[in-house]
């Protein structure tokens, strides 16, 4: 065991898994060991942590419900940090809604339309964590966040607890502040509205419908790998390409939705990397458009 794991299990911040491997926790089941996984429960145990590894200069990154990431084949040196249950709650107040940073985004749908509260349907099909949904400004059908978010508390890299509002988070597409000033989302609080439940349900019933039909959901996969282009669709480029059913390895290009890659049972990182370079390259040739990626890649090349 590194000497840094073994002074951070004399610590009080949480479960310690050394060489844990990260295939287990993402979507699209690629990932080589993290140096150590760590899954503190409570802000107290965040707080320590986060100082701790500051003090020890130990590189860091989070994972939510792993849906929009790639890890390398090598894996992650230094700590991964995974909420634990301690920021699962959600809890209601009227038309507020308070949730920690690891709890289910679909849930809190679910939970919010139970409750007659309008405004998070989109949230139905969005796979991740409030955390990453906050971070990433997660949206669909129309709505984003951004349209419901009020505040959160947030664990910046420096130690730090702070509170930052929905004027400081920098919303815009697939984006927060968080993308250039590191930090945990340990709680956020949206601001919903009082709706019809059965509307709110047919809604939600309508979106998952629409996204079993129309996403390969029965193979891992990381949702939606670039980002729409401004006036255009990824998918509807990809496809237009001809590069539906493109593969390299076990990584393949979804026959159902061309923005999706899927892992056809032995893909390695490299093997999705590469065909993301593929299809980057022939959009740039065919419709001088630059793909932005979506998903994020992290660990050692």
């Amino acid at each position: 065991m590194q000497q840094w794991i073994s002074k951070l299990s004399e610590q009080e911040v949480g479960a310690i898994l050394p060489n844990e491997p990260m295939s287990k926790y993402t979507t699209w089941k690629i990932g080589g060991p993290a140096d150590a996984m760590i899954v503190p429960d409570t802000k107290a145990q965040l707080l320590s942590l986060i100082r701790q590894l500051r003090e020890e200069q130990i590189p860091w990154m989070t994972i939510g419900k792993g849906s929009n990431m790639l890890v390398s084949d090598k894996g992650i040196r230094g700590a991964v940090i995974r909420l634990g249950k301690g920021f699962e709650d959600i809890r209601f107040d009227g038309s507020a809604v308070t949730a920690g940073g690891g709890a289910s985004f679909v849930r809190l749908s679910i939970m919010a339309g139970k409750q007659g509260l309008t405004g998070l349907e989109f949230a139905a099909g969005v796979p991740g964590t409030v955390g990453g949904a906050v971070y990433m400004n997660a949206g669909a059908h129309g709505s984003d966040v951004s349209r419901i978010f009020k505040s959160a508390d947030i664990v910046l890299e420096t130690g730090e607890l702070v509170t930052y509002t929905s004027e400081d988070m920098d919303f815009r597409y697939r984006h927060s502040l968080l993308h250039d000033q590191r930090g945990i989302v340990a709680e956020a609080r949206f601001v919903l509205s009082e709706g019809d439940r059965l509307e709110i349900a047919a809604a939600m019933a309508t979106y998952k419908d629409r996204r079993r039909k129309t996403q390969p959901l029965q193979q891992p996969c990381a949702g939606s790998v670039f980002r729409n282009p401004p006036g255009d669709y990824a998918a509807r480029l990809i496809e237009s390409a001809g590069l539906k059913g493109r593969s390299v390895g076990g990584a393949e290009v979804s026959t159902l939705h061309a923005n999706f890659i899927v892992n056809t049972g032995q893909a390695t990182a490299e093997n999705v990397l590469e065909l993301m370079e593929i299809i980057k390259a022939t959009i740039l040739s065919e419709y001088d458009i630059v793909l932005v990626p979506e998903v994020f890649f992290v660990g050692e090349r």
